[in-house]
């Protein structure tokens, strides 16, 4: 009986251990999600994935199916399907090299129907670590995104008409869930109007206190 217990103890040790671990950026357009990532993943070697940047490259991708609607999405500041995000996450995390298992998700998810949709297919691949917020007032979320546009960033979103879309769009879909993430005690705040170095040093220590 003892020998029973203990394999299978072992077996689901060994199941959550497979399990990639996962750490989401989240926080307003411009709020400076991509530089910490970078940061991080310079620091440690955990991979970042941006969803905004991977349906950026399936857009241009030519034998892609979704192209065009990522596009009609994306230009609209509207939020891309979750089955699309979900599986270019998926897919993305599988063909990693990386030996930490540990990703930064950065700009996911971004509504109700992101989690939902990240439950069905990836919950059993994944254990979600927390949620690292950027906070940035938008005024200077916009000033970041109007420069980065104007400096050649190739993002057709980067433009004053769509950013008006992408702000109402955080506000009322995104910060909800970071509420939803907070009551279950997940959130850890770093204040992202400072300048990077010192954005870095707050999640170096958010890090340490889950493990990471």
């Amino acid at each position: 009986m003892f020998k029973v217990f203990s394999s299978k103890l072992q077996f689901f040790t060994m199941s959550e251990i497979q399990k990639f671990e996962v750490l989401f950026i989240l926080g307003g357009p411009g709020a400076g999600k991509g530089t910490l990532c970078r940061n991080i993943n310079e620091k440690y070697g955990y991979v970042h994935l941006s969803a905004g940047d991977l349906l950026r490259e399936e857009r241009m991708n030519s034998n892609s199916k979704y192209g065009e609607l990522i596009e009609n999405y994306i230009k609209d500041g509207k939020i891309v399907p979750v089955a699309i995000t979900c599986s270019l996450l998926d897919r993305a995390m599988q063909m990693t090299d990386s030996p930490h298992k540990r990703f930064l998700i950065d700009g996911f998810p971004r509504n109700q129907d992101n989690i939902d949709g990240w439950n069905e297919a990836m919950s059993n691949k994944c254990v979600i670590k927390g949620v690292l917020f950027c906070q940035c007032s938008k005024e200077v979320c916009t000033q970041r995104c109007l420069k980065r546009g104007a400096a050649g960033s190739g993002r057709s979103d980067d433009n004053e008409e769509v950013l008006v879309k992408r702000h109402e769009t955080y506000i009322s879909n995104t910060l909800p869930i970071i509420e939803y993430f907070e009551k279950e005690g997940l959130v850890y705040k770093v204040n992202s109007m400072q300048l990077p170095e010192k954005v870095f040093e707050e999640a170096k220590e958010i890090l340490s206190k889950i493990g990471w």
